[in-house]
């Protein structure tokens, strides 16, 4: 268990709150983190992307980086223009 798992763990036990709040918090980070992996390996930067979308660099930003309340025609939008498909699966 590396320094940031025995972080997390700590924190969950000494805070329901934080243990109630992290799931919620993290899936949206990870999917941020999905959405800029996908981009870099399409080999596209924010900017070009923004250019493919009509917007700014900064809400290609917002995108990645607080992607938790994201609308899925945004989403799926941002997939399309780096060359992806949205699949949704609900279990």
């Amino acid at each position: 268990m590396d320094d940031l798992e025995k972080y997390i763990k700590n924190r969950k036990e000494r805070n329901s709150t934080f243990e109630n709040n992290f799931e919620e918090g993290y899936e949206g980070f990870k999917i941020g983190v999905l959405l800029r992996q996908a981009r870099e390996a399409a080999g596209i930067t924010q900017e070009e992307l923004a250019q493919k979308l009509k917007t700014k660099k900064s809400a290609i930003s917002r995108i990645e980086n607080h992607s938790e309340d994201i609308r899925l025609s945004t989403l799926k939008n941002y997939l399309e223009a780096i060359g992806r498909k949205l699949n949704l699966s609900i279990s």
